[in-house]
């Protein structure tokens, strides 16, 4: 895992952190000295809760994102905020790297940034032509074609129903292993859009892109989002002081 400088800048990328009073509420009434933010993104919220450990507390913030390390190597150094380029899941080794054993909050903002979603080499974004990629981190993984490549039609049909609940699943899987075997694969976010508007009816209510719930349900397969957070979640309370508390925001499509 690598460091971050420890920093923030003064001018902020255009991601607004969500729900900031909320944070700081909830984690503001463990009086904690050591807060691990597990989705650092643009620091929003990182900037918060420096001021709820107080001049001699400190926050850790770890992002899968190596963008992040590429924002903000250039700033000036932050005291008490270290930040490092890993999952949340790392989190364990991140207070080990500041010295530390254990926090006493720790924070999560699950989902996209609106900073990766504006970023057109990153497919998050069905609004914007590009390599249908999806990954946090695009140094690790494979991308969401590659995971389509892979993937039989049933199990591409049961991620984008269980992580979408996208009702057309299986008219949606039977279409990319059908282009695949055209020798014309899905590659692209217009491609799979276009697969989306064949197979998604649109109904009354056109106020979901029928893309939305697919592009979801590819990002947390191709980055295992879920299974990460519940291994995360479950060993939590290994490296939290007694007393301790998490908040996770969760906000999908």
């Amino acid at each position: 895992m690598s460091e971050l400088p420890d920093d923030l800048p003064d001018s902020q990328p255009c991601h607004v952190s969500v729900m900031p009073d909320e944070i700081v509420h909830w984690v503001s009434g463990c009086s904690p000295r050591v807060v691990v933010d597990g989705t650092f993104g643009a620091g929003g919220h990182s900037r918060l809760l420096l001021d709820v450990v107080g001049p001699q507390g400190m926050v850790i913030g770890l992002d899968r994102d190596p963008a992040v390390l590429a924002r903000f190597e250039s700033e000036p150094a932050v005291d008490r905020l270290s930040v490092f380029v890993g999952s949340y899941e790392q989190a364990p080794k991140a207070l080990q790297a500041s010295g530390l054993t254990t926090a006493d909050a720790f924070v999560l903002d699950l989902g996209l940034s609106s900073d990766q979603l504006a970023d057109r080499e990153r497919g998050f974004s069905f609004q914007h032509q590009g390599p249908l990629d999806l990954r946090f981190d695009p140094e690790n993984g494979i991308p969401a074609s590659e995971w389509l490549a892979c993937h039989s039609e049933k199990a591409i049909a049961d991620a984008i129903y269980q992580f979408g609940e996208e009702r057309f699943s299986r008219r949606i899987a039977r279409e990319v292993v059908a282009r695949a075997k055209r020798r014309e694969p899905v590659r692209t976010v217009e491609q799979m859009v276009d697969v989306c508007r064949r197979c998604v009816p649109r109904g009354k209510n056109h106020d979901i892109h029928p893309a939305t719930r697919t592009f979801q349900a590819l990002r947390i397969a191709v980055n295992d989002e879920l299974e990460i957070l519940s291994r995360t979640l479950a060993s939590a309370a290994d490296w939290l002081s007694q007393g301790g508390r998490i908040a996770v925001i969760s906000f999908h499509s």
